[in-house]
């Protein structure tokens, strides 16, 4: 197809249109970002919660996040959705940013989940090291807030125990990070900088929520040390009983490539 000539007033023309441009005419919906953070502690997966000091939902448990930074002209928009979803979780659990894993998840918009509004979400989920977890101080706009273990949340009957739609938001979660066990190195992002086998697979049962065989689960660790992705590391660590174990670290961009 051939290139269509440039036009000298399309800029002034572009600029005409845009400053009698009127958004009025148009539904804003707000917008906000929500955190699925959950760490592995002690072989139980766990979730931050809060639970709402103020209408609606009062009293019930939800997901930290808040609204989208929006800028108050066409030349300041304010922060994209990433941004929002970094500071969000900063300033929900007091970490620095970078220390935790953080991918977007999905976006949520029905009609009525939220009564104030029309307000739709993008659903991020966040990965917290166990040696962080105990650092983590909840923001102040929560009455109440801290980890709490999946096994013992009733996430069937969402409506009765968790604000606006935020139980469907965990299942999806949920789903997603459980989906990514098997071809991705998520869960070198749920033990610490050093870890031993079983804490590792520990971390593998606590998402899946099912026992994996010791043997198995040896013969693929150690194709992975084979193959370079995990690393012996110094010292060893004792966990109660037997002899002390030895200690690995991960390779992360090894361990991309190997996951493909």
């Amino acid at each position: 197809m051939p290139e269509q000539p440039e036009d000298p007033q399309q800029p002034d023309r572009e600029q005409a249109f845009l400053a009698a441009y009127d958004s009025s005419e148009y539904p804003k919906p707000s917008v906000t970002v929500d955190l699925v953070v959950c760490t592995v502690i002690d072989t139980d997966l766990k979730l931050l919660l809060i639970r709402r000091g103020n209408p609606p939902d009062q009293g019930k448990l939800a997901l930290p996040g808040g609204f989208l930074d929006v800028g108050p002209t066409p030349e300041d928009q304010g922060e994209s959705l990433d941004e929002a979803a970094a500071r969000e979780l900063q300033e929900e659990t007091g970490l620095p940013d970078g220390t935790s894993f953080l991918e977007q998840l999905y976006t949520f918009g029905d009609p009525g989940r939220d009564p104030r509004m029309r307000v739709i979400t993008v659903a991020y989920y966040a990965l917290v090291r166990p040696d962080l977890a105990p650092l983590v101080r909840a923001g102040d706009d929560a009455a109440e807030a801290g980890w709490h273990s999946i096994s013992e949340l009733d996430l069937d009957d969402g409506d009765r125990h968790f604000a606006f739609d935020h139980a469907r938001i965990i299942r999806t979660a949920l789903s997603r990070i459980r989906g990514k066990l098997d071809y991705s190195p998520i869960a070198f992002r749920l033990v610490p900088p050093t870890f031993t086998m079983a804490e590792l697979r520990a971390v593998h049962e606590a998402i899946k929520g099912t026992t994996y065989d010791p043997s198995n689960f040896r013969r693929r660790f150690r194709r992975m040390v084979a193959d370079g992705i995990i690393c012996t590391a110094p010292g060893k660590r004792s966990a109660g009983r037997g002899r002390p174990a030895q200690v690995y670290r991960f390779d992360l961009e090894k361990a991309v490539d190997w996951y493909g």
